[in-house]
Order: structure tokens, then sequence, then C-alpha cells
């Protein structure tokens, strides 16, 4: 208050709430400051290190006194280069590393560029349901109105159908994201081709996430296999999850010049580039061998088998063939996903997302992330095993029991 006066908020954040790890986080730190703290399962937040390579290209740029200064917007042309070379690698096609490539302080940066700069109040955005919260915020922050679309259990994740038969006449932009968070569902060709056909009859810009990638994943695949993609497409591009960089924030967007242009107008009022040690790191990482990889899917993949041994114990039920960085599982019926995570929490110390967090078509639904290490996940298996021994004593303290 100043001089009786109340100051008011921008009416852009109406609707948009402090990000929910932001919140609960928090709390799980509160709980954490004991001789039992929680056991976290519920953000993505790679425990493994980078490549070895990654850190020795940082240390030694770092140790160069010429290298602490402002940066390019666009980023070093090494960079650029070697998100292009990776973008063939891995996807089959070469975007123009001078034109058509924009590094990025992490892909969530980008989420909120391409909103900025290309949506205007009252255009519509399509957003997956369950999806990533930040594709919903960033649309409410630049005045757009949000309109869901389901991921289908389905052969298909998405009903194509569907969406041809709604009015979509508003529709400015909308957000894919395969393999998608939470759900782990992925997507082909066929797919995608049926999404770009839709984007170019009803004139919509189509944005693809592809973080998670090359996580569990034995088909990586871009929006940009599609012909004619590049005429309504973009794709956003991270080194956070697939080489255990998230506190680096590192990504990129891909797509044509004159689309590259316009994100950068808002972009380079937002930040004085990115520091030029972690450029060259990005570079090493970007060329590290494929054998890297192949190492951490199995890690991730012996991690999965304990996560379904939790969920065995929890009384969930959950689809194979998921890819990515979660492991996604129904509640039994009747069981509310925010009470029962609230239950875990605070009764075994374990941590764990839940789904409505996600959207309305997450409700009932759990995220688990392959974020720990095995013995990590024995741990709070013994405590939920512990936990549920002690709601048979005294059933009314939960609602998931054998």
């Amino acid at each position: 208050m100043i001089n009786g006066k109340h100051i008011s908020v921008a009416k852009r954040t109406e609707g948009v709430d402090e990000y929910y790890f932001s919140r609960k986080l928090a709390e799980v730190r509160a709980l954490s400051k004991n001789e039992y703290p929680v056991i976290n399962l519920g953000i993505g937040n790679p425990d493994l290190p980078p490549p070895d390579e990654v850190i020795d290209a940082l240390t030694v740029s770092a140790r160069n006194p010429m290298h602490h200064g402002y940066q390019s917007y666009t980023g070093i042309a090494a960079l650029r280069e070697a998100m292009a070379a990776f973008t063939l690698r891995f996807y089959g096609y070469r975007p123009d590393a001078e034109s058509e490539v924009l590094p990025l302080i992490g892909s969530k940066e980008g989420i909120v560029h391409i909103s900025l700069a290309f949506l205007n109040e009252g255009d519509e955005v399509l957003v997956p349901d369950p999806g990533y919260p930040a594709y919903a915020a960033a649309a409410k922050l630049a005045g757009a109105v949000v309109k869901s679309y389901p991921i289908s259990d389905a052969v298909s994740p998405v009903d194509i159908d569907a969406l041809r038969n709604q009015d979509l006449t508003r529709v400015k932009l909308m957000w894919i994201n395969f393999p998608h968070m939470p759900t782990g569902r992925t997507c082909n060709r066929e797919v995608l081709k049926e999404l770009v056909a839709l984007a170019r009859e009803k004139k919509f810009l189509i944005v693809n996430d592809n973080a998670y990638a090359l996580i569990r994943n034995a088909e990586p695949i871009s929006l940009f296999s599609v012909a004619g993609a590049d005429e309504v497409g973009m794709e956003l591009n991270s080194l956070s999850k697939s080489h255990n960089m998230a506190g680096w924030r590192l990504g990129w967007v891909t797509a044509r010049s004159e689309f590259i242009r316009q994100i950068l107008r808002v972009k380079s009022n937002m930040d004085s580039g990115m520091f030029l040690p972690v450029q060259h790191a990005a570079v090493a990482a970007l060329q590290i061998h494929d054998s890297w990889f192949v190492r951490q899917n199995e890690i991730y993949h012996q991690r999965s088998q304990k996560i379904y041994q939790m969920l065995k114990e929890l009384n969930c039920t959950w689809s194979a063939g998921q890819a990515g960085l979660f492991v996604w599982a129904r509640l039994p019926e009747r069981v509310n996903d925010k009470d029962f995570i609230d239950e875990l929490l605070y009764g075994a110390r374990v941590f764990i997302t839940p789904g409505s967090i996600f959207g309305d078509n997450g409700r009932g639904y759990i995220r688990i992330s392959l974020c720990a290490p095995e013995e990590k996940i024995d741990e709070a298996i013994q405590r939920i095993r512990k936990w549920k021994q002690q709601a048979v004593l005294h059933p009314e303290s939960i609602t998931v029991k054998s």
C-alpha cells in the first residue's frame, strides 16, 4: 500500500498461479529439515552428471579471462553449427545454422518467447490435457485464450478428427510434446503428418516441444520429418533432460528464418546472451558419442523396473511402452490424487506428483520421476510398505489399502 492506495497487479497475471513445484517443493524442503528427509520422486531433475567432456569444456573456457563478457543474442556460430549437426544426426534433417537455429536459455524460455512473439489478445492456443503447465501459463500471460485438447489413450495420442470438427478459426498456435510429458505417449510420423496438414489447412502455428526425444525412446522423431512442416512449424529441443544439464539452462528452437527473427525480437529484449563457457560446454555435449545415451537409458530402464514395484505397492496401474523421464500411472478408483500424494508425503515422507496439476484429464493419476538412484527407490518402497502396515492398524489414516 502506497499513500493509502493498493497497487494492483497486471491483468495478464489473472488466472496464472505460481508454478506448482515452486510452492510444493518449499513444503518438501520444510519437511526434510529433520532426521527423516523426504525422498523426492516428484520432479524431473536429473541426478546423474553430464558427460566428463562437458565439464572439461566449461572449465577450460571459464578460465579464459576474455570469456566473461556479454555475448551475442544468437549464440556463437560453433554452437548453432553443433545444434544443426545434432539435429541431422538424430532427426535426419539439417536446418541452416545461421538463420534457422536460435539458442535459448532453456526451452522454457522459448515457450514464453514464442507466445509473446506470435499471440495477440483473444487468440486461441491449443494445449494438451494433461500437459506441461507452462504452455497454458505462457498463453495467458500473452493475453491469449487456452483451448485444451485431450491426450488420448487410444492408438493415436491425438484425435485429429475431433480437432477438425471444432471451430478453430481463432486458433493461432498449437503445442504438441512427443514423447509426451507426463503420460510418456509417443507419436509416429503419420500422426505428425495429419497435425501438420491440419495446421496448414486452418492456418495456425504448431510447436513441438521435443525435450524427451532421446530418453527411453527407440525412435526419436522431429516435426520437420514431415514435408511442409517448415511452413507452419517450430521445434524446441533441450539439453536439460537428455544430457543431465537441467541447471545449465540450454535449449534451442528450430524454425524457418522469418519465425526465428520474430522470436529474436522478443528474446533480445529479455536477456543479454548466454555465458560463453556454457556455450562451449554445450558444443561438447552435442557432440557426445551415442554410447553415452545408451548407458543413460540402461540406467533409466533399471530404475523404471523399481518404480513398477512401487506402483504395485500403491495398487496403481500403468501402460507399457512409455518414453521419457517419468512413469505415469492411474490410482485406484475414487482416490483423489492431490489428497493421496499429501498422505504419502506426510505418512511415508515420499513425494510424487499428482496428475491433476497437468490438467483435468490428469485427475486420478500420478507421475513418478526416474531421477533417483535405485537404492533411493528401494528405500521409498520400504517406507511405503511400512506406511501401509501402519494403516492396517489405523485404516482411517490412508485412502489406498491392499
